[in-house]
């Protein structure tokens, strides 16, 4: 019997527009910008290419401009990877929130992975 996973989330300021950032976290073409080396769609599902090898999400829910959430193929029904957009009360800044699951040891170093991804996002989007 698998571990259950635990649920992280992690905060990234992003200096852009929501909607500008949207179209990075939830089209193929915003994706394969700074996720993944190729990513295709059809219908609900996008499929995701490094190094050769694919790997496919569906799409379980999208709220224009505020969350996309995705669910691998290879994870549980109950489990799923998020992207949400907030924007500061305080000082308008968005902010981009990961809502993942992790084995409990492996929860740092899937933030570092995050990271890491964002760091490409922000250089994409030149933020």
């Amino acid at each position: 019997m698998s571990k259950k996973k635990i649920m992280y989330s992690v905060e990234f300021p992003i200096r852009c527009s929501p909607g500008i950032l949207f179209e990075f976290l939830s089209t193929p073409v915003g994706l394969q910008e700074w996720f993944a080396d190729r990513v295709d769609q059809k219908d609900q599902k996008f499929f995701f290419t490094w190094n050769g090898s694919t790997e496919w999400a569906e799409v379980l829910e999208n709220v224009e401009n505020e969350f996309i959430r995705y669910r691998w193929e290879y994870y549980p029904s109950d489990e799923f990877f998020e992207f949400s957009i907030e924007q500061s009360p305080v000082t308008s800044e968005t902010i981009l929130r990961i809502t993942d699951f992790a084995d409990k040891g492996d929860i740092k170093d899937q933030e570092q992975l995050w990271s890491s991804q964002i760091s490409d996002l922000k250089h994409r989007i030149g933020a």
